[in-house]
Order: C-alpha cells, then structure tokens, then sequence
C-alpha cells in the first residue's frame, strides 16, 4: 500500500465541530415529524371521508360540529292525537282521496313480531293503497300503533289507516321524509292481530 505524506487534512483539531458529510445524527424530534404529518392527514382523510358519506347515503349520519352548519334545535315531534277529531272523516277507499303524485305508505314493524308489517300491508293493499315500503322500525319494542302524516291535508287518509288496522292514533309529524304516511305498528297491532 502507498503511504503518503500527512497534510492539513489528517489532523483533525478537537475544538473543531465537523460540517459537511460530517452530519450529526437526527434527534428523536425530528424523527418524529414526518410520522405526526402523516397522522394528520390520515385524520383528514378519515373525517372527509365520513363527511362525503353522510351526504351521499340517508343511512348514515354523522353530526360534525362546525360542518353541518348552523345548529338547529331538536324537533319537536307532536303528540299522537287520542283519537281522530270530530270533524275528520276517515277516507278508507283511495279512490275518493285527493292523493299527490308519487303517494305511498310506509310501514315500519316496531312490535318485535315478524310477519306483522306484511299483515298490515295486506290490510292496505287489498281496498287499493300503494303501499312502499315495509320494514322493521329502529324500536321492536313500540306500545301503541301511530300513522304519521306530513300534510294536514291527509289527515283523513291517516285516520281511515287507523280505521283499516283496527287500532292506532294519527299525529302530523315531518319526521319521515321518505313517505306521506308513514305507519309505525306497536303492542296494540300485535295483540290486535292475534
């Protein structure tokens, strides 16, 4: 091997800190960056995501503070009526009612029962009502039988369902969008049904 002579750059003073290629080693701080980045945009992501979700299916909900703009205040649901009013004639043949374009019932089976939501479509259908859609409520567990009404106009249709069931009181309730009528069977329907 050839030996060379020594020059300035063998002699390495020791008060000197070393520059160049002669980096120090990363602090566990700055290890830690790219990390803290990459979990931020994850979260981002994630919360978009959800986001973009909630408003493309009516299935899945989701309350971001600050996203849904301004807070509204819960709805006041109202009360099923005791029984339909005096001056309500219940409209129980379809043909007489003034129905809107698109008009359908829903009926969601809050009795823990199955079968029972089909026995009351039975029990609408077969006088001419169309009838949407059938399926379980959020709550098997519902004690009296309400058919919810959106327009004050179809409140005799509402009470000429309560008529057709055999049970049940009316309430104007907008808290089913899906449908014009929408019937949530209880206890009482069940027991009626038996």
């Amino acid at each position: 091997m050839a030996k060379f002579p020594p020059d300035r750059f063998d002699e390495i003073p020791t008060t000197v800190a070393r520059v160049g290629a002669h980096r120090a080693p990363r602090s566990r701080a700055q290890a830690l960056v790219p990390v803290a980045w990459a979990a931020l945009a994850s979260g981002v992501l994630v919360v978009v995501g959800l986001y973009s979700l909630s408003l493309i299916s009516d299935r899945v909900t989701f309350e971001i503070p600050g996203l849904n703009g301004a807070e509204s205040a819960p709805a006041e649901e109202t009360p099923p009526l005791p029984a339909p009013p005096e001056s309500v004639v219940p409209i129980t043949d379809p043909a007489l009612a003034a129905l809107p374009d698109g008009f359908t019932i829903t009926i969601l089976n809050g009795t823990g029962v199955a079968g029972l939501g089909a026995l009351a479509s039975d029990a609408l259908v077969d006088p001419g009502w169309p009838v949407g859609t059938v399926t379980a409520a959020a709550q098997s567990d519902l004690t009296e039988t309400v058919v919810y009404f959106s327009d004050p106009a179809l409140e005799g249709v509402a009470a000429g369902m309560v008529a057709l069931l055999g049970v049940g009181t009316i309430a104007l309730s907008d808290a089913f969008p899906g449908a014009p009528i929408t019937i949530a069977l209880g206890a009482d329907f069940a027991a009626a049904a038996s």
